[in-house]
């Protein structure tokens, strides 16, 4: 009796009776949810869609060329003792520093693809480059929401610092890989083995420039397409447990945790938007009846979090490959907690606090950045370059200090 009751619950027939009830709940609520299927399009359209669409054709463009083998070779002395990673996760390090979520989780599933890295190495980089778009941490929380860009950038700075703290401590997960071939002492021209890495790479599927154009064009599209479906999926799932009070059963979970540390009510139940997606959950937070301090440190724990919106997107991004999500998860938790502390331990800065008292303009250069599609569009563009001529100079100034300290080797 008590094996068949057990079987009646399994994960698939769990999963169907959450569909139907699902379908049922947007036939009670039609109008609410096609206001929330519309909210989720035009957040997909207007912030997601020109924000990623940059990143995701350039980062194929230079995969297929092989130079982000290239940039691995000259950037393995920095990536291996600061993060114990291969050199070729660097470029995923830049783009998921400079862009928004889900885009490292994808060029982390073609790093593994491509077996640039182990499965280890692949989860614990994905797990510390997936940020909050900085477009939308600066001008949609900072000026949009908080109409005070000074708090876009104290929010940025805490959620870059937990970051690469988490990336600094996973170093020491797991160090035993059994997949892991240290990289061979490399006393030669770092430069012609980089050189010759980018060619192998390329000459591994060589096709003209116009197709290799045309088939980045159709994965970014087809990724951003499916980002896209999360994205306005959540929005309906969102608003169904507002409407049906499961909302307030998650807030009130929260609470039992957020409550002994000071959290007022409107505080957490922000904490609970934010549980499901990130956009929301902030300008709750924002929004709150709460103190300044508290407010800022709760859009800092849901940006560290991500919401579950986040979460499945990147399970999607890695669902053709051997990655699992459970570190991911994990590391998200941590993410909301370390960012959450920063930001808290910056707003109690006397020198942040002076700062932050003076009189702050909402800033020209942020509003215009926000204020149209082609806007955003140019807006992350640039920044996509910026990124990869960063990665470039950092690389260069490594294989010069190599190249110096074989000369040094060689004199003595």
């Amino acid at each position: 009796m008590s094996f068949r009751a057990k079987s009646m619950f399994t994960p698939v027939r769990l999963t169907v009776v959450a569909i139907v009830v699902f379908i049922i709940c947007m036939i009670i609520y039609p109008a609410a949810v096609f206001q929330a299927s519309k909210t989720g399009v035009n957040a997909w359209w207007n912030i997601v869609f020109p924000a990623l669409l940059p990143f995701f054709i350039s980062s194929e463009l230079l995969m297929n060329y092989g130079v982000i083998q290239f940039m691995g070779v000259l950037l393995e002395p920095v990536m291996r003792p600061l993060f114990n990673l291969p050199g070729a996760s660097s470029f995923v390090l830049a783009v998921g520093y400079t862009s928004g979520f889900p885009i490292s989780a994808s060029l982390t599933a073609r790093l593994r693809k491509d077996r640039l890295c182990t499965r280890l190495e692949a989860e614990r980089l994905m797990c510390f480059t997936n940020n909050a778009s900085p477009l939308f941490m600066l001008v949609a929380v900072g000026v949009g929401m908080f109409n005070n860009p000074r708090l876009g950038i104290i929010i940025a700075m805490g959620h870059y610092a937990g970051n690469l703290l988490l990336g600094f401590l996973l170093r020491f997960y797991k160090s035993d890989d059994p997949e892991f071939k240290p990289a061979k002492l490399r006393r030669g021209s770092l430069f012609r083995e980089a050189v010759a890495e980018m060619l192998k790479a390329y000459r591994a599927n060589p096709r003209p420039f116009a197709q290799i154009l045309g088939d980045a064009i159709t994965s970014s599209v087809n990724k951003l397409l499916v980002i896209g479906g999360f994205v306005i999926i959540f929005s309906v799932i969102i608003k169904i447990c507002t409407l049906t009070g499961l909302m307030a059963v998650v807030t009130s979970v929260l609470a039992i945790a957020a409550g002994p540390l000071g959290f007022t009510k409107p505080a957490v139940q922000s904490l609970g938007c934010g549980f499901f997606e990130i956009t929301l959950g902030t300008k709750a937070a924002a929004e709150a009846a709460a103190s300044l301090t508290q407010k800022v440190t709760a859009a800092s724990v849901i940006l560290g979090w991500s919401g579950i919106s986040v979460l499945a997107q990147v399970s999607a991004m890695i669902s053709e490959t051997d990655l699992k999500m459970g570190l991911f998860i994990l590391s998200r938790l941590f993410h909301a907690i370390t960012a959450g502390i920063f930001s808290l331990l910056l707003l109690r800065s006397e020198v942040v606090q002076a700062w932050l008292s003076r009189p702050a303009l909402t800033g020209q250069l942020y509003s215009q950045a926000a204020s149209s599609w082609s806007a955003n569009l140019l807006y992350y563009s640039r920044l996509c370059v910026y990124a990869i001529l960063i990665w470039a100079l950092l690389a260069l100034v490594i294989y010069v200090w190599h190249s110096f300290s074989i000369i040094r080797l060689r004199l003595k």
